[in-house]
């Protein structure tokens, strides 16, 4: 026996996290029972279906994508925005782990392997990620000091970053960073900047860990190597 939620992202259809919402809003069925209890552990041999779609195990697969532009990391969208399933040409059903904003671009890993997914994304486990900020006015000495130590958001206190300084355009007010963080919150890069009362104008994620996409367009993908696919979980897995 099995928990719900873990065969869901076992057969590609969510993370796992996604997965224990859908429980929650009754959208799943086992033997053709709505089951809503996130502690329910499922037979082996049991009908499991989601939103009426009876679930079937796919062979795990991964990908790394360079996320073009004003591009949405969902399946589809109602307003008919570009999504990133615009550019997959595969028969397996992918989703992103964690998402990059809308105008954010830079290395996106897909696959339809929730375990996985949940590892490289859950709060607990620290991957670097590093990103290329355009910001609209300057950082100062003592605000780059802030961030490399945490600053205080909404949610919490971030962990300490690394920041380093690429351009400074005095003419034009304006800077470039990159900053590594550790964490995968909602907007995160974003919101730091907007602390300090500036805007970032470009945002784009360099690398997750090793995991960078120069070589590829935007809107390029390939297929993760078996040893790239150990190695994020070993980075997921290491103690920070």
């Amino acid at each position: 026996m099995e928990r719900l939620q873990k065969i869901i992202a076992q057969a590609g259809i969510a993370s796992r996290r996604k997965a224990e919402q859908m429980i929650v809003e009754g959208r799943v069925k086992v033997d053709g029972e709505v089951i809503t209890e996130l502690g329910y552990k499922a037979k082996k041999g049991s009908i499991i279906e989601v939103d009426g779609k009876k679930i079937q195990k796919e062979d795990k697969v991964y990908f790394v994508m360079n996320k073009p532009k004003n591009t949405l990391c969902t399946a589809s969208d109602e307003f008919d925005r570009p999504t990133i399933n615009d550019h997959l040409d595969i028969p397996q059903r992918v989703f992103s782990v964690g998402r990059l904003d809308f105008d954010t671009t830079g290395v996106l890993i897909l696959t339809n392997d929730g375990d996985f997914a949940n590892q490289i994304i859950h709060p607990r486990y620290h991957i670097k990620k590093v990103y290329e900020v355009s910001i609209k006015g300057m950082l100062t000495t003592e605000q780059i000091k802030e961030l490399e130590k945490g600053i205080m958001l909404e949610d919490g206190m971030t962990l300490p970053a690394k920041v380093w300084v690429t351009n400074r355009n005095y003419e034009k007010n304006s800077c470039k960073i990159e900053l590594t963080i550790l964490e995968g919150r909602n907007r995160q890069v974003k919101r730091m900047i907007e602390y300090f009362g500036l805007e970032v104008r470009k945002l784009n994620r360099k690398a997750i860990g090793f995991l960078q996409v120069n070589d590829l367009k935007p809107g390029e993908y390939r297929i993760l190597k078996p040893f790239e696919v150990k190695q994020l979980l070993k980075l997921a897995n290491e103690r920070h």
